[in-house]
């Protein structure tokens, strides 16, 4: 059981921070409101492609070549470390709420 729970919880604090990177990429391509909402929640779907997150830095950084955003790969990949500790926090905070 303990082991099921620990699956559980990595999966939400994985697919949180995947939509947080999603909607920090969308505001730096110039996305608002629901436009973003909806990049992020596709982002999420990404990640479900293949294990790890090669896949997701893979479009995010696509994306951001594209637009020509000015942010480099490393401040890409900082952003995602990151966002897995406020992903952590987030969901942990969540289970205390009930």
């Amino acid at each position: 059981a303990k082991f099921a729970h620990d699956a559980e919880l990595e999966f939400k604090v994985n697919a949180r921070r995947v939509k947080l990177l999603g909607l920090w990429v969308a505001e730096l391509l110039g996305m608002r409101g629901e436009i973003a909402e909806v990049y992020a929640r596709d982002l999420v779907q990404v990640d479900f492609t293949e294990p790890g997150h090669v896949d997701v830095f893979g479009k995010v950084w696509a994306d951001i070549q594209a637009k020509e955003a000015k942010v480099s790969e490393h401040q890409v990949r900082i952003e995602m470390e990151r966002l897995l500790g406020v992903a952590a926090e987030q969901i942990q905070a969540e289970a205390v709420k009930g």
